[in-house]
């Protein structure tokens, strides 16, 4: 009997809910860690994202639905745009676990993660490259198609019901 697989999801989670909304649709994130654990075998599930104060039932939520968060502090700017890049600390945690997980899904189109997609193919720990819209990631990106889904096509399947809770 082939033991299951033990992965671990890194989600980038600005890119992934920001190219969601200007889609026009709103993701539910009880369904995307259900296909992240049924399709990916993915046990463990990292989501990078800018604290915001007031946001607490968001977290709340993301962390009933199975998700361990990782914080960074934002930067308010002046005209209010708020900015909490987490890219160091999803590649630096990536790396911190690197020997815990068999395999890697990775969620962002950002290309700045294109050095730690590169490397987890070249050591066969790359399981998948997750990229939120179809339509706009990286043009890096275009090369490793075949490690490639877009979190887009299954709209059907992942999008927020208000109706069905």
């Amino acid at each position: 009997m082939k033991k299951p697989q033990n992965n671990y999801a890194f989600i980038d989670g600005q890119n992934l809910n920001l190219s969601i909304q200007r889609l026009g649709w709103k993701l539910d994130f009880r369904k995307f860690r259900v296909y992240l654990s049924e399709k990916y075998a993915v046990g463990t599930a990292y989501y990078f994202l800018g604290f915001v104060e007031g946001n607490s039932n968001l977290y709340t939520s993301l962390q009933k639905d199975g998700y361990i968060l990782v914080f960074k502090p934002t930067l308010t700017f002046p005209n209010g745009k708020v900015k909490g890049n987490i890219d160091a600390e999803l590649v630096l945690h990536a790396m911190i676990q690197y020997e815990n997980y068999e395999k890697a899904v990775i969620v962002t189109g950002d290309g700045d993660f294109y050095c730690l997609v590169d490397y987890f193919i070249k050591n066969n720990k790359l399981l998948k490259l997750l990229i939120p819209d179809r339509n706009r990631f990286s043009s890096l990106f275009r090369k490793k198609m075949v490690y490639i889904s877009f979190v887009s096509d299954f709209r059907n399947k992942l999008e927020y019901d208000k109706n069905a809770r």
